[in-house]
């Protein structure tokens, strides 16, 4: 690959320097038959304009386009019109490839671009009919106003694509042209609307575990699936909102509700709301019993997980890494008197990064021109997401809400059970067509619960046969269908929230922006310059007549229909909270105690969020004020919280070996923190892999282990002892490594953590082996984990523990998602980049998340970091993760990579002298026929 060298500016030597390992690519690839297509002009065709002029049909004025030496550009515009034309010409510029693939992705028509090896995926995304919702949302739900706003920002793109040959507007394309005679088409509105469904499926909450803890049914008994998913820890890992209540004076959510005050959190789990333990029954009134129900579908939800799988997974793995964090402190506690906001989304490490840093500036505020923010945008979709405008600061986590329910169906021919009758299913066809293939079409069924998945698996048609079920279920026949409900197949209003929190102006303008952000359901933290911080829980969150989602439910039994959506006006919010800060990092947002609805069984355990809690209390308590620098530096911690549970009964372990007694002693004055250069966090980690391997991974049913490692298991209805070698059967897993279990988590630290006192407990024990002895007791499994770690290192990096070095077994390799994954490996040498060697970890504040049934390979990171200073905005910073452009071999391509990883921040300039200051290049569009000053 690549090295991992950046370039901070376009400086002609540094584009010179590209060119010349790109001449040493081709000759390369001359050799294999391919440099005859190839040239340096091919590849330079498609770098965009940065200077001078260009005319831009559509335009009522000029607009200037500045871009810093990153290539990070701010726009300039008379009218807001202007300003979101300009956006989608300027990130067609540098994105398009990128934007064109998400469009087909999000409409199911990746095979017409790579051909038939992605007709399962088609099928299965035109299943779920995202771009089918996306046209309804666009033709029944948005504004006037906001369709203005896409309309001109599809005519910006179109008009850079336009008299463009594909080879013209990215590399990429030529490379295709080898397979495929593929021709980008226009642009469209409902494109970006579309990318809408895509952020929200991979942010879609609990779907995964619903389908894991079915699995387990096969293998685990209810008390050691409920051992795997312990309760939220309210006593040890603070929520989001600490303060109020909904209010049984008003019926709302109040934050300056006090506890006399608030209606009780316990009440009757018909009405759809939720007990104060938030256990949930998740069984029927006698119909038929979820829980059981799912306990025998195995195969079928396996294959439904592998199905999920295979959907290209843009912001990251589904789990535990998926989230981010956010916090905002009190201008009381800061050492500007202002509020100083922090976020760092952790999604999947890809090039170029899902982020776009850009501002979009009114010259002058008036009437036909608003907005005048900056901040990170997704390519494709115009406005900004994340970031400030001239009033108010904001920033995301994912809330985590369980906005997804699988649901059993009982079909018979063209019809479903619903209570005793058969109602018609909803049928439609749709036809995907296949570069270079013959088309197919496939026949879409619903019912009222949603779109039959399981349609989409030949394993999943007779789903349930093996199912028990009470006397009281419907017969199986052939089986249960498996249907989808999702907030996100509801048309919703999501874009236009969007445009209406890039002008929001106060609390209160920001709050009713929120109120339209359905899905996905996020945590929103809020600053403004006069000195107020604030948090909103929005979304569309469901009401469950009877269960709790967390097990697939019957579809037959009406008591699991929703009922509807938690009101907004009942979600919780705080405003400038007595504590003087407000953290999110995807634990729990409200005591169950304290709320009657519910919300998820499967938050985050707060893990992040308590580390972050800590280091704001510690610096505010010891009396100091906390800086932009303290911000940063708390985005960078990578402390592990099971590296200090943990490690003082590792060093309690009596070693005989003196290969290992060397590898213990790197735990010994270990601070637990995981820095690249650490050997304690290598053997630590490795450690803590094969615990929750013997302990845990080794008893897990095949669907939830690593494809191809195999093991000889009991089968699951032996009544064999476990040390019984003779009664194993070879079993192999079958999940994706970024996605097995147990993925070490915090979930699994709280696992460990309520197990660690009790030292005979049965997840202790682990079978012999050909070459080791069973173990009964906690010190006995430790010490074997600490065996295998210590070889497992010195396969790795050596037998010199004093070698060893934690960034080198964490590494980051940043991927081009499509060519540069799966193309040929002359591609993926021009596209991809990287390895960087990282610090930080699973869990901790600087995520660098990793798989521990997979690996130490990083596949969730901190996307992009800022930390904004409220009001003084010129002084705020930031950084992505890659670089502002997805050209390879353009001088922006990874040149904030190195910053990146070594948890630097840029200066982020926001003021017209900052902005003008910082420019190395100017572009002026132009309307037809209007001269350029």
């Amino acid at each position: 690959m690549p090295a991992n060298t950046t370039a901070s500016s376009p400086k002609k030597k540094g584009r010179r320097a590209r060119l010349l390992v790109l001449v040493l690519v081709l000759a390369l690839v001359a050799g294999v038959g391919y440099g005859a297509y190839w040239s340096i002009s091919t590849v330079r065709a498609s770098f965009p304009q940065t200077t001078g002029s260009i005319q831009l049909e559509g335009l009522g004025g000029q607009v200037d386009v500045k871009r810093d030496g990153y290539g990070i550009p701010q726009i300039y515009a008379d009218s807001d019109e202007d300003l979101f034309r300009a956006q989608g010409f300027v990130q067609a510029q540098d994105r398009f490839w990128e934007m064109d693939v998400r469009r087909h992705m999000t409409a199911g028509r990746l095979s017409e671009m790579f051909g038939p090896e992605q007709v399962e995926t088609d099928a299965f995304l035109r299943t779920l009919g995202w771009r089918r919702v996306a046209q309804q949302e666009y033709d029944t739900k948005l504004s006037a106003e906001t369709k203005k706003y896409l309309q001109a920002y599809s005519e910006g793109v179109n008009a850079y694509l336009k008299e463009r040959s594909a080879e013209e507007i990215s590399v990429e394309y030529a490379a295709l042209s080898f397979t495929n005679d593929y021709k980008p088409e226009p642009w469209s509105p409902v494109d970006s609307v579309a990318w809408l469904k895509a952020m929200a499926w991979d942010l879609r909450g609990n779907m995964e575990d619903e389908i894991d803890r079915s699995l387990l049914t096969s293998r685990l008994s209810e008390k050691q699936i409920k051992d795997l998913y312990p309760s939220y820890p309210f006593d040890r890992n603070k929520p989001i909102v600490q303060e109020g209540g909904i209010s049984q004076v008003t019926g709302k959510f109040d934050p300056a509700a006090k506890p006399s005050d608030l209606a009780d959190g316990s009440t009757d789990a018909n009405t759809g709301t939720r007990t104060g333990d938030g256990t949930g029954t998740g069984t029927g009134d006698g119909t038929g019993s979820a829980a059981n129900a799912a306990s025998g579908l195995n195969s079928q939800l396996s294959a439904l997980s592998d199905t999920l799988e295979a959907i290209p997974s843009l912001l990251g793995p589904s789990g535990n890494g998926i989230g981010s964090n956010s916090w905002v402190v009190s201008g009381s506690y800061t050492t500007t008197g202002k509020p100083l906001l922090a976020n760092d989304p952790h999604l999947a490490p890809q090039l170029p990064s899902i982020w776009y840093q850009m501002g979009l500036h009114c010259r002058e505020a008036s009437a036909k021109c608003r907005y005048d923010v900056a901040g990170y945008t997704f390519s494709g979709m115009p406005g900004v997401i994340i970031g400030h405008n001239q009033d108010i600061a904001w920033g995301f986590t994912n809330l985590g809400a369980d906005v997804t329910d699988l649901y059993l169906e009982k079909l018979s021919g063209d019809s479903y059970l619903v209570g005793g009758e058969e109602k018609q299913l909803t049928t439609r066809k749709e036809v995907i067509k296949v570069a270079g293939g013959t088309s197919k079409t496939i026949t879409v069924r619903s019912t009222g619960h949603g779109p039959l998945v399981s349609d989409r698996s030949d394993e999943l048609e007779k789903v349930g046969e093996k199912a028990p079920v009470s006397n009281a279920a419907p017969d199986r026949g052939a089986g249960y269908g498996v249907a989808l409900q999702w907030t996100a197949l509801q048309p919703g209003n999501t874009m236009d929230a969007v445009f209406e929190i890039d002008r929001a102006s106060d609390f209160q303008s920001f709050r009713k922006a929120a109120q339209k952000f359905e899905v996905p359901s996020q945590n929103l933290i809020y600053a403004d310059t006069d000195g107020n911080i604030g948090y909103q829980a929005p979304g569309r969150i469901p009401v469950r007549a009877e269960g709790d989602g967390s097990m697939p439910a019957p579809g037959w039994d009406p008591a699991y229909k929703w009922t509807g959506y938690i009101p907004f006006d009942e979600l919780p919010y705080e405003y400038n909270p007595d504590r003087g800060y407000v953290v999110t990092a995807n634990q729990a947002v409200v005591d169950a105690e304290k709320y009657p609805y519910l919300i998820t069984k499967d938050y985050g355990y707060g893990a992040r969020s308590q580390r972050i809690n800590d280091l704001i209390e510690s610096k505010i308590q010891g009396g100091g004020k906390i800086s932009t620098e303290d911000m940063r530096t708390m985005q960078t911690d990578n402390s592990s919280e099971i590296a200090k549970l943990l490690t003082p009964y590792l060093l309690k372990i009596d070693v005989s070996d003196p290969y290992v007694r060397e590898a213990q002693k790197l735990l010994e004055g270990w601070d637990y923190t995981q820095e690249p250069d650490s050997g304690a966090a290598a053997y630590f980690n490795a450690v803590w892999r094969n615990v929750l391997m013997l302990a845990f991974g080794n008893k897990l049913p095949k669907e939830l282990r690593v494809e191809g490692e195999c093991l000889s298991v009991r089968p699951a209805d032996s009544t064999a002892p476990d040390d019984d070698l003779e009664e194993r059967v070879r079993e192999c897993g079958q999940r994706d490594a970024d996605s097995a279990q147990p993925d070490g988590g915090d979930r699994w630290f709280e696992v460990v953590r309520r197990l660690l006192k009790d030292e005979d407990n049965a997840w202790w024990q682990s079978p012999r082996t050909r070459t080791e002895k069973a173990t009964d007791h906690r010190d006995e499994l430790l010490g074997r984990a600490m065996v295998d770690a210590r070889w497992e290192l010195t396969a790795e990096l050596g037998k010199d523990a004093s070698s060893w070095s934690w960034g080198r077994l964490h590494q980051l390799t940043l991927k081009n998602q499509t060519l540069g994954t799966d193309g040929p490996g002359f591609l993926q040498f021009m596209l991809n980049r990287g390895p960087w060697n990282l610090g930080g970890g699973e869990a901790a504040v600087n995520a660098t998340g990793w798989n521990a049934a997979g690996g130490y390979e990083v596949v969730w990171v901190p996307s992009m970091r800022m930390v904004v200073n409220v009001g003084d905005w010129d002084e705020s910073r930031w950084v992505n993760l890659t670089g502002a452009s997805g050209h390879a071999y353009s001088a922006h391509y990874t040149d904030q990579t190195e910053k990146w990883a070594d948890g630097e921040l840029l200066d982020w300039a926001y003021s017209a002298d900052a902005v003008s200051a910082g420019t190395s290049d100017t572009l002026t569009l132009h309307p037809p026929g209007q001269s350029v000053p």
